[in-house]
């Protein structure tokens, strides 16, 4: 069985106002840290914090740990009148206040990436999952890649931004275009071939020397992992151990291949593109390419595809029930169609915009905390 980690990201977020905090007081963050543990780590703004998880060999594992991180950080924060929202926009937050964390790292990347860098106040669910020494890395993304879309689809958790519905499910994705090297990644052909783009780009200064790219899915430079970074985070912890577990069995699919990533051409990055689109444009209501020959169909039928690619590994992993409860995700709908069921709803009865995007901020800060 490969084993996996998972990064979460967190909004801190104040109980009375629902806003984010710009600049939580040192006796919060010390709080966090306590909280999480040795997974805690600060992200690029001072109201946002990360969990990396441990490595896991189980899906019951990884539910485990971080229930009980997402519940640590409530009781801790609670203290504070402060909680956590979970998801990829938060729909009370100006990026404008927001306030970048003082660490090298992203001092750098503030500098190097500008204004784009200091709009990027966006929370991502990031899944590592083992890939054994003699097989290709990029074998396998090739293989995994065409389904990025079907899992950005069901994690979609960012359609709100500046305060309004911005026309997307996943803003997130559509804010990480703006960034180089994010997305869909270039196309190559093997490991030989991706090691001959690093070192292109490190000639040319346009990554460092131990950089990489930040696409949706990538080896990971640090760990001998593939890492998915296309999803946004998931206020319900259900939804991302699902998404963790969909990624993993794929992975593993592609790992038991005689040659993975074969069938990948030029074409197929085309309509991975356009999936891509349909997915952060419209989520579950988008229309998907599920062959070159011109077939579309419903996020349905693309995850029916899925099942019957994938189900085989899910169930010798022992995830019979996988494509179900992902169905029954899709046919609830994502975390983008409930928030903005629940502004509907909120709106409906109170005239104050405002007020709708506080009902919205509750939902979520419920959520991630597990009471909904």
């Amino acid at each position: 069985m490969l084993t996996f980690g998972i990064e979460e990201e967190y909004f801190i977020t104040d109980l009375h106002s629902r806003r984010m905090l710009s600049e939580p007081p040192a006796a919060v963050l010390a709080a966090c840290q306590r909280a999480i543990g040795a997974g805690f780590a600060f992200e690029m703004f001072q109201g946002q914090i990360e969990v990396a998880s441990p490595v896991f060999k189980a899906s019951r594992e990884a539910a485990d740990y971080l229930a009980t991180v997402r519940h640590n950080l409530a009781e801790s924060l609670g203290e504070f009148g402060l909680g956590i929202v979970c998801a990829g926009s938060h729909p009370l937050t100006a990026w404008r206040d927001q306030a970048p964390t003082a660490q090298a790292h992203f001092e750098c990347l503030f500098e190097d990436i500008q204004h784009v860098a200091r709009r990027s106040v966006l929370c991502g669910l990031h899944v590592h999952v083992q890939v054994p020494a003699q097989v290709d890395r990029i074998a396998v993304m090739n293989e995994v890649s065409p389904w990025l879309p079907l899992l950005l689809l069901l994690s979609c958790s960012s359609p709100f931004w500046e305060g309004v519905p911005n026309g997307f499910m996943s803003y997130r994705q559509a804010a990480c275009d703006e960034w180089p090297r994010m997305g869909v990644p270039e196309h190559f052909e093997d490991w030989a071939a991706y090691q001959r783009y690093l070192a292109l780009m490190q000639r040319v200064g346009a990554i460092k020397a131990d950089g990489n790219g930040w696409w949706g899915i990538r080896p990971a430079a640090r760990y001998p992992t593939l890492e998915l970074r296309m999803t946004d985070a998931c206020p319900r912890l259900e939804d991302a151990l699902l998404l963790a577990t969909l990624f993993r069995v794929m992975v593993t699919h592609a790992c038991g291949m005689p040659r993975p990533g074969a069938l990948f051409t030029a074409q197929t990055r085309w309509l991975l593109k356009e999936n891509r689109w349909q997915a952060k444009r419209y989520g579950t209501a988008g229309t998907f390419a599920l062959d070159d020959q011109g077939t579309t169909g419903a996020a349905e039928q693309l995850l029916q595809r899925a099942a019957q690619r994938f189900q085989t590994t899910a169930e010798a992993m022992g995830e019979p029930l996988l494509f179900e409860h992902a169905l029954a995700l899709l046919r609830r709908g994502n975390s983008a169609v409930d928030q903005l069921k629940c502004f509907a709803d909120a709106s409906a009865t109170d005239a104050d915009a405002h007020a709708g995007l506080q009902a919205v901020v509750d939902r979520l800060l419920a959520q991630s905390r597990g009471d909904l």
